[in-house]
């Protein structure tokens, strides 16, 4: 093969700072616009991006010259710059320190994308917290380093 191929499907969470409900409904949308514009111009094809007020979803495909940490730096550092600017709140605006991201097969694409796009719908039934450690679980990771 003469050429490097990839296509590495990513779905990554995260909350804002301590959990707080900041993400109200009247900017919300903007925020996950900007934040699949971060992805579009990092290389990384969005798939879509949604949440709740406390948390995002981001489901994309990873630029195969850069590493997970280096997008989820650049995209949660510029979005949490960019939500200060334009005054949403009135206070500062920052993100949780940490993030998880987790590999999706291609077969699983389209249950991903549906699952993130009714996140409101998902969460009267189940919290953030829940919702962690559902996906913690069913990935094996330790749902004591969050």
């Amino acid at each position: 093969m003469a050429h490097s191929l990839s296509k590495i499907y990513i779905h990554a969470i995260w909350s804002t700072k301590d959990r707080q409900p900041l993400l109200k409904t009247a900017f919300r949308d903007q925020v996950f616009l900007h934040i699949e514009e971060r992805f579009h111009e990092s290389g990384c094809a969005p798939r879509i991006v949604n949440g709740m007020a406390e948390h995002v979803h981001a489901f994309f495909v990873l630029n195969p010259e850069k590493s997970i940490a280096e997008i989820m730096q650049l995209v949660k550092g510029e979005s949490s710059h960019w939500i200060n600017q334009q005054d949403f709140l009135q206070i500062k605006f920052a993100w949780q320190v940490g993030y998880c991201a987790l590999s999706v097969s291609a077969s699983q694409v389209m249950k991903v994308e549906e699952y993130i796009r009714k996140q409101e719908t998902h969460h009267r039934k189940r919290s953030f917290n829940e919702e962690c450690e559902r996906l913690f679980a069913r990935y094996g990771l330790d749902a004591g380093n969050r």
